[in-house]
């Protein structure tokens, strides 16, 4: 299935800006003030959202000790699937790679079946980066995944997950306006959302005309409509976007509030043929933390108990 009715979201306690990944995440900007706290409101705001539509949340607060100001995006150091396994990811940042907690993980363990833990992450040794479905976008109902290459995407580790999972590994660059330079975008997810009946990207940010005809070519095949956004869409993170169901299977796509405002009313009545739309102002998690609604929300496909 493309989505599920379960998300599990980590609870901030000492959110704030990241040096370590400001260094290629260009989205983010560091805000004076009580950040954690505004934060914290915001999340509880969202996951009240959610809950109000009858998705289930699972929520898990972050530990003071060690420090981890990116924990309340998840989805980059752990995919939970449907066959039972829990894969967990190298990531580029060494304060990142402390959020991932076993502690978090046996308590996945007691409400859901799994089967066999898949750990990635000693390749931060070579190097090597895979930093989840920040850096993958699945197409769960095709086999097909998308990557855009960067320090957090390496290609050979792509192919190599891609192979062992039996995904179609779709390979592209995507860029950014960053002052007067063009930088490669740090994940692919705050530029190409996936969903069961529509795909929402921005293809101005593939340089690359071939590149960009192949990626247009696997969606148009996969029987999806294409939704194109524009760059400044996408740095007001219109494709950072997710697509969840309920307890009783309807649809939503889930953004933040700067998102949502970006998008044309042709474009919104092109997703509300098949998804009512969810949006929450994220406004101090985003530009501190330089990810939004997606990369907040780790799914959870794996069977219940």
């Amino acid at each position: 299935m493309q989505t599920t009715d379960t998300v599990l979201m980590i609870e901030p306690i000492a959110f704030g800006f990241n040096e370590q990944t400001a260094v290629n995440n260009y989205f983010q900007v560091q805000q004076e003030g009580n950040v954690q706290e505004k934060a914290l409101y915001e999340f509880h705001s969202f996951v009240e959202k959610l809950r109000a539509k009858g998705i289930n949340v699972i929520t898990i607060k972050d530990t003071i000790d060690p420090k981890t100001p990116d924990s309340i995006f998840p989805n980059n150091w752990v995919s939970f699937h449907a066959d039972g396994k829990i894969v967990l990811y190298p990531m580029f940042a060494e304060n990142r790679r402390l959020e991932r907690r076993e502690d978090i993980i046996n308590q996945i363990k007691e409400q859901f079946d799994v089967t066999e833990i898949i750990d990635y992450s000693k390749i931060e040794n070579e190097d090597k980066y895979l930093e989840g479905t920040g850096s993958m976008i699945f197409d769960h109902d095709n086999k097909i995944a998308y990557g855009s290459v960067s320090l957090r995407l390496d290609e050979e580790l792509f192919r190599k997950f891609c192979s062992e999972f039996g995904f179609t590994p779709i390979v592209f660059h995507s860029y950014q306006t960053a002052g007067e330079e063009r930088l490669p975008i740090y994940h692919t997810n705050v530029m190409m959302c996936v969903a069961d009946k529509f795909v929402v990207i921005c293809l101005d940010c593939i340089d690359d005309e071939t590149e960009r005809q192949n990626v247009i070519d696997s969606i148009k095949n996969s029987g999806k409509e294409l939704i194109e956004i524009s760059e400044d869409q996408m740095q007001n993170f219109a494709g950072n976007m997710l697509q969840v169901q309920n307890n009783s299977g309807e649809k939503f796509l889930i953004m933040s509030q700067s998102a949502y405002k970006s998008l044309k009313p042709e474009q919104v009545s092109a997703i509300k043929k098949y998804s009512e739309i969810i949006y929450s102002d994220l406004e101090t998690i985003e530009t501190n933390g330089g990810g939004s609604a997606r990369c907040m929300l780790a799914e959870v496909f794996l069977p219940k108990k």
